[in-house]
């Protein structure tokens, strides 16, 4: 008979656990080494291939910089937009039973299961100069595609729900106890929001913010959809990389796509430090507990 104290794996037989843990920790290991520590290692010696000096020249010229205040624009209105959607919504469907709760619950989740591309094409139908506003947005002069507002629409998409389904999750866990306390003591709706639910989650929404940043910033196929491509206008960081590589550029492609994969690691960085949080707020709770 088998039994799992500690983590270890016993039995009759012997005390398997220890090489069934080193095996399965080199197996983990060589896969993140050949599937992604080498490529992205690969990445950062081609773009300094040719030394800094080329790197940074690849970096700081006139398209790139354009490219790199676009992804930031775009991140800095999608993801507040996310944060208070997302936050609303998964306060909704955290403490409130409605009609209609369920699918809520599953539209939230459907960017995770349409793909990117398809998000682009949606929003060509609605808003091209053939959709369904195209013809009212030409009569009042008002450009949607090929702009920065197609770019915010589509990264808002495929991003909404990183927020959302943190928030979710976490709220659930914890339970409405102290809002429920703080409401019989007579704190209104906002008092409860700002003095009680947002404290106790803030770290959950710092982590759904880190990752719906992270995806905004490296989102291609919705936003290559939408963007037209207009080299210095409408191209983010990743459209500026495939357009380098595929004119064979592929030294100052790398270095753009190893500003990206630097976004990337502090991103992770920061993603650690909201786990590590959220760990020690989940001890804590259960400590508290009786």
């Amino acid at each position: 008979m088998s039994t799992w104290p500690g983590g270890r794996m016993n039995t009759r037989h012997g005390k398997p656990g220890a090489w069934l843990r080193w095996t399965l920790m080199a197996v983990t290991a060589g896969f993140l080494l050949l599937f992604l520590f080498l490529p992205l290692a690969a990445v950062f010696y081609e773009a300094l291939a040719q030394g800094w000096d080329a790197s940074l020249a690849a970096i700081t010229e006139p398209d790139a910089l354009a490219a790199i205040r676009l992804t930031l624009t775009a991140s800095l209105i999608a993801v507040p937009l996310n944060l208070v959607l997302g936050t609303c919504a998964a306060w909704a469907i955290a403490r409130f039973d409605f009609a209609g709760k369920g699918l809520l619950t599953t539209l939230i989740d459907l960017p995770f299961s349409v793909s990117p591309v398809i998000a682009g094409l949606a929003w060509v139908l609605l808003f091209g100069s053939a959709g369904w506003f195209g013809a009212w947005l030409d009569r009042h002069d008002l450009q949607i595609l090929f702009a920065v507002p197609g770019i915010v629409l589509a990264t808002v998409f495929v991003t909404f729900p990183y927020v959302a389904r943190e928030l979710i999750a976490l709220m659930q866990s914890q339970g409405s106890e102290e809002e429920e306390a703080a409401i019989v003591l007579g704190a209104s709706g906002w008092r409860v929001f700002w003095h009680v639910t947002l404290p106790n989650i803030r770290w959950g929404l710092f982590y759904g913010v880190v990752l719906c940043n992270a995806r905004a910033m490296g989102e291609f196929g919705a936003v290559s959809i939408v963007s037209g491509h207009i080299r210095g206008l409408t191209n983010t960081l990743p459209l500026h990389v495939e357009i380098l590589y595929n004119e064979y550029n592929s030294a100052a492609a790398f270095s753009v796509a190893a500003l990206l994969a630097l976004l990337a690691l502090a991103t992770l960085a920061l993603k650690t430090l909201a786990e590590w949080r959220l760990r020690a707020q989940a001890n804590a709770l259960r400590k508290a507990l009786p």
